[in-house]
């Protein structure tokens, strides 16, 4: 082993040959005075760098930093054994290096027990590290130090980082400036809020590794191509940023091309993907295409597939043969509907399918104690399933204006039970007393199933027209009827539905 004094020496006289042959060559190009060997060689640049290194580092004050330690210069003999060394340190501990054995190390024992013991302190275990063994190769300085602020600068809280860290070891190793930076203003330029641009990462930490050109900008621009407003991209990537690394040719346009083929147009599908962008994230094969076979079983028409995904679009990811063989089971137990009426209730209101039992039953018994016959009140589901997501308290109301201050029989409500769809008191007793004051007489249907324009030209009009159907519902999520608070299919909204309603407003 050389000494020290011979190392100093050595070292000394390695700098100094050095230092003259790239001074020479400095003076053999008198035109560029400051070359990058001349910037190398400035001891007074060097000592910026470690002021600057110092200066960041007391930025994190909760990290504990670890001491500098300088290994001494190696041979290859020297290199081989520290490495033994290092080694047989970390499979002390239960990590397993294997992976490592190509990977730069630090040469003692001591810088190694610092980055473990501090990846330790971030909340990560020895089966972490295991997991991911190269993460051991970043230095605590250069790379974690640097990484973990800059994380938690764009809103991941301390006490996730360990988490982060966790789910995508592979941003240790990333620049902060080259490779981190950029994404963030990627995602700004959506407009995904600054607030929540940490939560979209802890989301999909993954998409700190994409490649700007690449699958985030086609996804995006061809999400535009169909119709998605570009203004709503934020929000879309805030409730479900994993579209961002789908690829368009197999994964999104096979999507938008089998839905278009059902009868869907595309800016219909566009507006759906607006308010639910985590539709792009059900399987085309295992998952769409047999909901939409098992629908076509059921008895739904071909022709009223559009109307049904339109309506409830989260359709198409429910497992849904065991919800709709559940379910029509319990129409035929309960309400005596035939499979063929069941159909006709899915068609106009596929919501049913995920409706609690306890909750469908409580407007029919209601109906079934007003003297309303079982077989009349099949007959009013089929017509207007919303009845069977009503709450019954203003189903009460309704009921009671109906017989003590209008009068009318039962027969009518049986014609048209979409009555109590509509709002009492903005319209049914308006309209009524306009009726009343007038003395006119007319059916349910005429009175409420237009707009106040129509009804007004009804009023002014001599004759009675036509009567039309009852009223659609169209393009929703959760079943939103006029005028009557319903019951939602969920007790309770997940935190995807909390944030959205935060983020869009439509």
């Amino acid at each position: 082993m050389l000494t020290r004094r011979k190392i100093l020496n050595l070292f000394s006289t390695q700098f100094a040959s050095h230092q003259f042959n790239a001074v020479s060559k400095l003076s053999r190009v008198p035109s560029h005075p400051y070359s990058e060997i001349h910037k190398t060689l400035n001891p007074f640049r060097v000592f910026l760098l470690c002021a600057w290194n110092s200066t960041q580092a007391s930025k994190f004050p909760e990290y504990e930093m670890p001491s500098v330690t300088w290994g001494v210069i190696q041979g290859r003999k020297e290199k081989l054994v520290s490495r033994v060394i290092v080694f047989d340190f970390l499979r002390g501990l239960g990590i397993v290096p294997n992976e490592l054995q190509d990977l730069e190390l630090p040469s003692t024992v001591e810088v190694m027990r610092e980055r473990v013991e501090f990846l330790q302190k971030l909340g990560l275990t020895i089966d972490d590290i295991n997991d991911y063994p190269l993460m051991l190769g970043c230095s605590v300085r250069k790379n974690i130090i640097p990484v973990l602020g800059y994380l938690e600068k764009i809103g991941i809280s301390r006490s996730k980082l360990g988490g982060f860290i966790k789910s995508y070891p592979q941003v240790l190793h990333a620049s902060v400036i080259v490779e981190l930076v950029p994404v963030v203003k990627f995602l700004r330029g959506l407009d995904v809020e600054r607030e929540d641009i940490g939560y979209v990462l802890q989301k999909y930490p993954e998409l700190l590794g994409f490649k700007l050109e690449g699958t985030m900008s086609t996804s995006v621009a061809y999400l535009v191509s169909i119709g998605v407003n570009p203004r709503d991209i934020g929000p879309m990537v805030t409730q479900y940023p994993y579209f961002l690394g789908m690829r368009v040719g197999t994964v999104i346009k096979p999507f938008i091309d089998y839905l278009v083929s059902l009868g869907l147009p595309k800016k219909i599908l566009a507006k759906m993907l607006e308010k639910r962008s985590y539709l792009l994230g059900y399987d085309l094969e295992e998952t769409i295409k047999p909901n939409v076979d098992c629908l076509i079983s059921f008895g739904i028409g071909r022709e009223c597939l559009p109307s049904v995904i339109a309506q409830y679009p989260q359709i198409l990811g429910l497992p849904l043969k065991a919800k709709l063989s559940s379910q029509q089971y319990f129409f035929s137990l309960k309400l005596k509907i035939d499979p063929e009426g069941f159909a006709r209730v899915v068609e106009k209101m596929p919501q049913v399918v995920s409706l609690h039992q306890n909750v469908i039953m409580k407007p029919v018994e209601f109906l079934l104690g007003r003297a309303i016959a079982l077989h009349d009140v099949a007959s009013m589901v089929v017509k207007c399933p919303q009845l069977v997501a009503l709450r019954v308290e203003l189903m009460k109301i309704s009921f009671y204006f109906f017989k003590s201050e209008m009068g009318r029989p039962l027969k009518e409500l049986v014609e048209f039970p979409e009555y109590f769809t509509y709002s009492l008191e903005s319209r049914v007793k308006p309209r009524y007393q306009r009726l009343k004051s007038k003395g006119i007489r007319c059916s349910l249907n005429w009175m409420l199933n237009c707009s106040d324009q129509r009804f007004e030209e009804r009023l002014q009009g001599n004759y009675i027209e036509t009567e039309s159907t009852g009223p659609t519902f169209l393009m929703g999520g959760k079943l939103n009827l006029p005028g009557n608070a319903i019951l939602s299919d969920e007790e309770e909204e997940s935190d995807d539905e909390v944030l959205y309603r935060r983020t869009v407003s439509l």
